[in-house]
C-alpha cells in the first residue's frame, strides 16, 4: 500500500508539478480516483460561470461538440488533454479510464494548450483536467484541472493530497478493475468499472481537427463582431473582416500551440513565420519559457531578418505571451500589459461601457509607473498577489468589476465577455495584433510598435530574480514576516513628526488591532530587537514621505521615482525580488534601500540584492 509521501512535493499553490518519476502508475490510479469523486460530488446541471455582469455572457455553441446520450449513467462530463511531454499522454489517457470506469462522461482532446482545455470545458460543464507542466524543465510533469469553470486554490491542493493519502483503499495497477472509489454509502458517484462497454461508452475522443476547428471558429466569430462594431454599416457576412496587413513572427518554442499557430494565424494576418512549430516534449532548443534570459534570441533575430511588424512566443501550454517589437528588441511585460488593458478598456462591448467600473488588476511584481497610465485611461487599478490562479480566481468574483487582469510573467485575460476569461496566449497575441493593424489604419499612419512604446515611460529595471531563503533563528519568525513588520514599523515611525533622535514603539500609543503586522509576538525575534535601535531620520530616509508600502504579497515599496518587491514564491522555496527605476542611479537606490532593510537579517541577501543587475 503505496504511502505516496514523496509526492506531496508535487501538490504546489496552482497546480501539480514535478520531477516525473513521482507521477507512477500508483499515483496516478489513485488521483484520477480523487478527481472521479472532486468531479462525481458536482451538481449536473451545465453551469455558468457565476459572475454578475456581461463579462461572462460569452456562449458559442459550436455543432460538432458530442452530445452525451439521454439515459446515460453520466451526469458529469470531464475534457481532458495533455500537452507534448513524454509521459503527459500516459498519464491523461490513464486519468480518462479512470473517471469513465467511475461513471463520468469524459470527452479527450488530445493534445491541446491549457486555454483550449478550458474552451472545451465552458462548451460542456466547466470541468477539465490538462496534463501539462507549462514551461517547467522537460524531466517534469504536472496536470492543471477546472471545476465549475473555476482553477483549484493552494487550499483546495493542498485538501486533494489529504484526501489522496487518507483513504483507505489505495489503488495498485493491478486492482483498477475490482476497486470501488469509496466505501461510503452516500458517495457521489457510480463505479461501473466491471461493465467494460458501459465504460467505454462514456470515453468520447474529439477528432483533432474538429477540437482545433470549433476553437478556431469561435475566435474568428470575435473579431468578425470587433470588424462590425468599427464599421459604420453592420454586416452579417462572416468573411468581411479581410488579413491584417502586418509581418509576424512567432515561436511556438516546441510547445502545444505549435499544432495550431500557423493555420489559426493563416486566418487572421497576411503574412506569418512560425518557428519551432513541432512539439516536442525533448526541447531542444531549451525550456518552453519566454520570461528565461536569451531564450528570445531566436525570435529577434527572426524578426529583423525578416523585417516583421512584431514577434510572438508562446509558453510550453499557450497561457503566457511575450513580445518582439519590430527592431528585434523584448518589450518589458509591464507595457505590455498597459498596451493590452488600454485595448480592453476601449474596445470594451456597449454592454459594458457602463455597467463595469473598468477595473484593471495587475499582480504585485509590475513596475511603478502602471497604476498612473492605467488611470490615464479611466481605469481602476488593482494590486493583486502574484499567481495566474489567484487572478483568475478574482476576475470570477461574483463581485468583481475586473475588465482586464495581467501579470509580469505573461498571463493576460480579457474579461469583456467577448471570449472565455481565461489566461489564452493566442488570444491576446490576436487582440494585440487586431488593435495594432486597425490604429494603423484608421490614423494612416504605419506607425510601428517600437514608436508606440516609445511614448511610454522610460524605465530600468531588473529581472524577476529568484534568491535563496535565508536561514533563520529558530527564535525568529520568517525572513518576510521580519522584513513585513520591520517595514510596517518604520512606516509609522517615518510618520511621526518629532525632535527625538530615537523613538521607541512602546512610547508610541499605537492600537494594535491597527497595526498587528509590526507586532512580533517574540520579544527575542531579531524583527523585535532592532526596533528599538531605528532612529526617526533614519527611518525617514528608508521609507520617505510618499512611500507606499504595499503587503499583499511579501513586500513591496514604490518610491517617487521606482519601486522594488521582495516576496516568497509560490512555488519554490525561493525569494523572488524585482527593483525598477526611473533611471540607472534610481534603479540603483531602491536596490540599495532593500539591502539596507534585509541586512540586519541577512548581510548575504543583501549582498544579492545589490549585485542583481539590471536588464
Amino acid at each position: 500500500m503505496p504511502s505516496f509521501a514523496a509526492q506531496q512535493s508535487l501538490f504546489r499553490a496552482y497546480d501539480i508539478r514535478g520531477i516525473n518519476t513521482h507521477f507512477t502508475d500508483e499515483f496516478v490510479q489513485a488521483l484520477g480516483h480523487r478527481f472521479a469523486q472532486l468531479y462525481g460530488s458536482q451538481r449536473s446541471q451545465f453551469t455558468k460561470n457565476s459572475n454578475a455582469h456581461a463579462a461572462t455572457d460569452f456562449t458559442y455553441s459550436p455543432d460538432s461538440t458530442i452530445n452525451v446520450q439521454e439515459g446515460t449513467v453520466a451526469e458529469t462530463i470531464v475534457v481532458i488533454g495533455y500537452d507534448m511531454r513524454h509521459g503527459s499522454e500516459s498519464i491523461a489517457r490513464t486519468l480518462s479510464t479512470v473517471l469513465a470506469q467511475q461513471g463520468l462522461c469524459v470527452i479527450q482532446l488530445g493534445l491541446v494548450t491549457t486555454p483550449m482545455m478550458a474552451f472545451w470545458a465552458k462548451q460542456y460543464q466547466g470541468h477539465g483536467i490538462i496534463v501539462t507542466a507549462s514551461h517547467s524543465a522537460k524531466d517534469v510533469l504536472g496536470i492543471k484541472w477546472l471545476v465549475n469553470h473555476k482553477s483549484p486554490s493552494s487550499l483546495e491542493i493542498q485538501a486533494l493530497y489529504q484526501q489522496l493519502i487518507s483513504h483507505t483503499h489505495y489503488l495498485s495497477k493491478n486492482q483498477v478493475e475490482q476497486a470501488t472509489l469509496d466505501s461510503e454509502p452516500d458517495s457521489h458517484y457510480i463505479n461501473i468499472s466491471s461493465n467494460t462497454e458501459l465504460s467505454r461508452a462514456l470515453l468520447k475522443e474529439l477528432p483533432a481537427k474538429q477540437v482545433a476547428d470549433v476553437y478556431i471558429a469561435a475566435i474568428e466569430q470575435v473579431f468578425c463582431q470587433l470588424t462590425q462594431d468599427n464599421q459604420t454599416a453592420p454586416t452579417n457576412n462572416r468573411k468581411t473582416a479581410s488579413k491584417l496587413d502586418l509581418v509576424v513572427v512567432i515561436d511556438c518554442m516546441h510547445g502545444a500551440t505549435g499544432n495550431i499557430t500557423q493555420r489559426l494565424f493563416d486566418r487572421f494576418c497576411q503574412h506569418v513565420i512560425v518557428l519551432n512549430d513541432t512539439p516536442d516534449g525533448s526541447f531542444p532548443l531549451g525550456n518552453p519559457d519566454p520570461a528565461e534570459p536569451n531564450r528570445l534570441t531566436a525570435l529577434q533575430q527572426a524578426v529583423a531578418s525578416h523585417c516583421a511588424d512584431i514577434g510572438l512566443a508562446f509558453d510550453g501550454d499557450g497561457d503566457r505571451l511575450m513580445i518582439v517589437d519590430n527592431n528585434g528588441k523584448v518589450v518589458m511585460p509591464d507595457h505590455l500589459l498597459y498596451l493590452l488593458a488600454r485595448i480592453a478598456i476601449t474596445e470594451r462591448p456597449d454592454s459594458l461601457t457602463s455597467s463595469l467600473a473598468s477595473e484593471v488588476l495587475f499582480d504585485i511584481k509590475c513596475a511603478h509607473h502602471l497604476p498612473k497610465l492605467l488611470a490615464d485611461l479611466g481605469a481602476m487599478p488593482v494590486i493583486s498577489k502574484t499567481g495566474s490562479s489567484f487572478m483568475r480566481q478574482q476576475v470570477q468574483h461574483p463581485d468583481s468589476q475586473i475588465v482586464f487582469a495581467g501579470e509580469l510573467s505573461g498571463h493576460f485575460i480579457f474579461n469583456d465577455g467577448r471570449f472565455i476569461p481565461y489566461d489564452d496566449a493566442i488570444y491576446a497575441a490576436l487582440r494585440l495584433l487586431h488593435w495594432f493593424a486597425k490604429s494603423r489604419n484608421i490614423l494612416d499612419d504605419k506607425n510601428a510598435l517600437s514608436d508606440i512604446l516609445q511614448r511610454l515611460p522610460a524605465m530600468v529595471s531588473t529581472a524577476d530574480h529568484y534568491l535563496p531563503v535565508p536561514q533563520t533563528a529558530r527564535t525568529d519568525c520568517s525572513i518576510m514576516e521580519q522584513l513585513t513588520r520591520v517595514c510596517t514599523y518604520l512606516q509609522q515611525l517615518a510618520s511621526v513628526t518629532t525632535h527625538a533622535d530615537s523613538f521607541d514603539i512602546s512610547d508610541y500609543r499605537l492600537d494594535a488591532a491597527n497595526l498587528p503586522t509590526a507586532l512580533c509576538a517574540s520579544p527575542v525575534c531579531t524583527c523585535s530587537t532592532i526596533r528599538p535601535h531605528i532612529a526617526v531620520e533614519q527611518a525617514k530616509s528608508l521609507l520617505p514621505a510618499g512611500t507606499r508600502l504595499s503587503c499583499v504579497d511579501g513586500v513591496r515599496l514604490d518610491f517617487a521615482h521606482g519601486f522594488g518587491v521582495l516576496r516568497q514564491s509560490n512555488t519554490s522555496n525561493s525569494l523572488t525580488a524585482r527593483f525598477a527605476g526611473d533611471s540607472m542611479d534610481d534603479l540603483k537606490d531602491i536596490q540599495a534601500t532593500f539591502a539596507a532593510l534585509c541586512r540586519p537579517f541577512d548581510a548575504e541577501l543583501a549582498t544579492q540584492i545589490i549585485a542583481m543587475p539590471a536588464e
